[in-house]
């Protein structure tokens, strides 16, 4: 069996990799529906747990809304990177790669396009989210280049997380699976962190974990940039733990790649 050309220069793979991004992102000129799970689902859940939970939690929606909509932004860019996985195993299960095989294309040029595209599509559901948080009322309380830099952050965290995903979704059989694999691993780590609700609410032992739990770090990360608190601290910690994921996972994806394909 041919497989992929390895011997493509560093130039040569990134321009692979933007013209692979561009055939995912064209697909929404012809289908917008494309964008419906950045779009519809992340509108919902603010919507849903500001007016419905918000009261009971915090007192008022608004109070509510000015602390969770950062979590929630965190939540929804780590649930979207399932479709970077569910994608790419689709396309495994139609035979898309087939047709690379004899071509001289960098291995890691397939997965990285489709993360880049997926990245752009996590720019536009952040700025929907702030965009409707904004009309209930958020407010934002830094300047433009904190905001510019909780966008980076989370980009970042997202690119991490993606090939975690990429690599379960080389391994599992189904696009099925690495839905529910992915459920299985993100919904404990999100809905045990204080993206929705005070650490200091919560029992005892569970606040230990909650206080190193990841994505408690990013959401703490991303409340600071975006209205106040500490920045400096949760912003390198994240940072640390999306260069470690990065640099622990990408390989194994792309290794785990040139075996399927």
């Amino acid at each position: 069996m041919t497989t992929l050309a390895v011997r493509v220069s560093p130039v040569q793979g990134l321009r692979q990799t933007l013209s692979l991004a561009w055939r995912t992102l064209v697909q929404i000129k012809h289908n917008p529906f494309e964008l419906m799970d950045f779009s519809i689902q992340p509108v919902m859940f603010i919507l849903l747990f500001t007016y419905v939970f918000g009261g009971a939690i915090s007192g008022s929606p608004h109070e509510y809304l000015m602390f969770a909509l950062p979590g929630i932004i965190v939540q929804n860019a780590l649930f979207t990177t399932l479709n970077t996985g569910v994608g790419l195993s689709t396309d495994l299960e139609k035979g898309f790669f087939d047709r690379l095989r004899s071509l001289p294309i960098a291995r890691f040029a397939p997965l990285a396009g489709r993360i880049v595209a997926d990245l752009v599509k996590q720019v536009w559901s952040v700025a929907l989210l702030l965009a409707v948080g904004a009309v209930m009322g958020f407010r934002i309380g830094t300047g433009p280049v904190a905001v510019l830099g909780m966008f980076g952050l989370l980009l970042a965290s997202s690119l991490a997380v993606s090939w975690a995903i990429v690599l379960v979704s080389m391994l599992a059989a189904s696009p099925e699976k690495v839905q529910i694999f992915g459920f299985v691993v993100l919904f404990p780590l999100t809905f045990t962190s204080d993206a929705f609700v005070r650490t200091a609410t919560m029992p005892g032992w569970l606040q230990a974990w909650s206080r190193v739990n990841p994505v408690s770090v990013l959401a703490d990360a991303s409340r600071g940039l975006l209205v106040s608190g500490p920045v400096l601290g949760p912003v390198v910690k994240s940072l640390i733990w999306a260069v470690a994921l990065t640099a622990a996972f990408a390989p194994l994806a792309v290794q785990a790649f040139k075996r399927r394909v």
